[in-house]
Parts: C-alpha cells; structure tokens; sequence
C-alpha cells in the first residue's frame, strides 16, 4: 500500500453487551483516533443488532428499544475543528450476510397512525420478512407473506446512517437525522460517494451504521431490507470550510439534504442549500441561481419515517459546466479508492 495511506481495521465487539455500543451522535468517547487520509476497513451490525433473524421473530418481542440503529464508532479524526467539512468517501459497501430482514412496527412508518400523528386506528399487524441476498447475482430476493408472489430485485447497498457529533454539546439519538447527518436513509449514501459533514467538536467524532440491502426512497414501512455490513471507507478534513447540512457528490451529480417535520419543510432546507451552494460554484446570483435550480433539481425523499423527515436535492455535474466542487475532494478519494482496490487485487 502506498506510504501516504494508513487504514484502521477497527470493528465492534460482536460479543459485547449491546448497552456497551454506540446509540446516539454525540455523548460518546471516541473508539480510536485517526490521521485525515485514513481508509476505514469495518463493519456494522444491522438496524436491530443481529437479533430479529426468522419470520418469527418479532422485533418488539426481540429487540430492546433503547438498543436500536447501533453505530460504528465514534471516530476522532486528528485536526478536525469546528468550521471545518468532514469528507467521508465509501470505497465499497457489502452485505456481510447472506440475508436481510425487514418488518412492520406498530405506530412507525409512513402509512399508520403514530405518537406524534395520532388517530385511533389501531396499530397494523407486526410482520417480519426474511430476504434472500443472492450476492453473486446483485440481487435481493422478494417473497410475499400472503401469497407466492416473488420478485428479484437489485442489490443497491447503503447506509441508512452517516453522521457526526452534533453541536452545542448535543445527544441525539441514533434514529434521527438533522444537519449533523444521523439517520438520514437516503438510498443515494452508496459506495462511490462522498459525503461532506460540517465538523462540530474536536475531532468530528463520525460514527456510521444502518446498513440496507436496498431501500425505496421515503422507506415506507419505516424499515428496508436491513443488514449487517462490511464497509471500507476513507475520512479526510477540507480545512477552514464549513458544510452547514449534508451534502453528498457522486461522479455524476451533486446533492444538498434537509431533515426535519413537515416534509415540506426538509424540502425547502435541501433546496435553499442548493441554490447556494450553485450560486458558489457558478458565480450566479442567488436568484439566477434559484431559477436555475428550479429548472434542473430532481428531489428524491430519502425518508419520511423518522423522527426527522429528510429530503435531497440532486443536480447533474454537466449541468454546471467546469466548477471545482469542494476543492476537488471527490476526485481526489476516488483515487484513493482506486488504490485500495489494486492493493486488494494484488493480497
């Protein structure tokens, strides 16, 4: 491996008592501290811990709501400060089972009643499914509780939660996005991407877990295809630049993230960070930039479950022209992570 790359294999305890494992983004020592630049070779424990594992296992009757959406991490990147943009790049993302699980939960999802939207519906039946991960193939088999419908359908792993420290000496739940990242469950934090983080404690403190299989967006049931995962990743710092909510940068587009209640409202977050971040990279003023955002935005929901909703706003890099997108942080991990894989190619 070249000398300017070191990698942390860290990895949980997947013996340790589950009280012992991180459950929120911030409150948390560190687990281990690391140079920017640092490949990352982990895994992650799926959103119930390993714990719901047949059809018959139901997650309210297995699973201890206070242990839920385990992280990994936190890690303490050496040099971060407060207005500085974490960048954290998947090298790849992979099922470290052969299967995956997803269920209904009483009052959770988007299609039921619950605590914050009450009616006096009960609850819908409880239901596990089991999913057949066919790794070889990419896909991830479908079969229907009630009848022998089936389907195969694309493996598309991601990671439901990505995030770091929040500010103000802030706890928050592993379960919730905000613009610390955290649980946002947008099918788009697949492995070739970079995501940028704004640094809000020494050392950024990043933590990531909730592995999906596959997912639609908004995440309907409240619960996708979930997984334990083998993720590599890269973390590096761009200096003396904050990043006030998500942002996510593919090879091909650009995208701005809002999490909060109403939905609309997450919406208008992802697009006025939008709209400035183009006004930055263009020279355009804010309005030309909000007309053309206006014309060129495509806007995936990433999740309408949580106890924050999140919504994206996606553009197309062509669309921009030749603009320098976060000093060229993107191109530089993508090489990195190129590296990584002619080093695993050549072990």
């Amino acid at each position: 491996m070249a000398n300017d790359i070191e990698v942390c294999n860290w990895a949980p305890d997947e013996d340790a008592d589950p009280a012992t494992h991180t459950f929120t983004f911030g409150g948390r020592e560190p687990v281990i501290s690391v140079k920017p630049g640092t490949i990352i070779d982990s895994w992650s424990f799926d959103c119930f811990g390993g714990r719901v594992k047949s059809a018959s296992d139901m997650s309210t009757q297995v699973c201890d709501p206070r242990f839920l959406n385990p992280q990994t991490g936190p890690f303490y990147v050496e040099g971060a400060e407060p207005g500085d943009t974490l960048a954290v790049h998947f090298v790849s993302i992979e099922p470290r089972e052969a299967w995956g699980v997803s269920t209904t939960v009483p009052f959770f999802g988007a299609l039921t009643s619950t605590p914050t939207t009450a009616t006096l519906q009960p609850a819908l039946l409880e239901r596990t499914w089991i999913y057949e991960l066919d790794l070889q193939d990419r896909l991830v088999r479908y079969a229907a509780a009630d009848t022998k419908f089936t389907a195969a359908l694309p493996l598309d792993p991601m990671h439901g939660t990505v995030g770091v420290a929040p500010a103000l000496g802030e706890v928050r739940s592993s379960l919730t996005p905000g613009n610390w990242g955290g649980n946002m469950d947008t099918p788009e934090m697949r492995a070739g991407v970079t995501c940028y983080l704004g640094v809000n404690v020494e050392g950024a403190l990043f933590s990531f877990g909730d592995g999906h299989a596959r997912q639609g967006e908004g995440e309907t049931c409240g619960v996708a295809v979930e997984t334990a995962m083998d993720t590599v990743l890269i973390l590096d710092l761009i200096k003396g630049a904050p990043t006030p909510w998500p942002r996510i940068e593919s090879d091909d587009h650009i995208m701005t993230t809002g999490s909060t209640k109403p939905l609309e409202d997450a919406f208008r977050i992802a697009h006025s960070e939008m709209v400035h971040w183009v006004s930055d990279l263009t020279g355009q003023s804010t309005l030309d930039s909000y007309q053309f955002v206006s014309q060129t935005a495509l806007t995936p929901v990433a999740n309408v479950v949580d106890t924050n909703y999140t919504m994206v706003a996606k553009i197309a890099k062509d669309y921009l022209g030749n603009v320098n997108v976060m000093q060229g942080m993107h191109q530089k991990m993508r090489a990195r992570a190129a590296q990584w894989h002619e080093y695993q190619k050549g072990k």
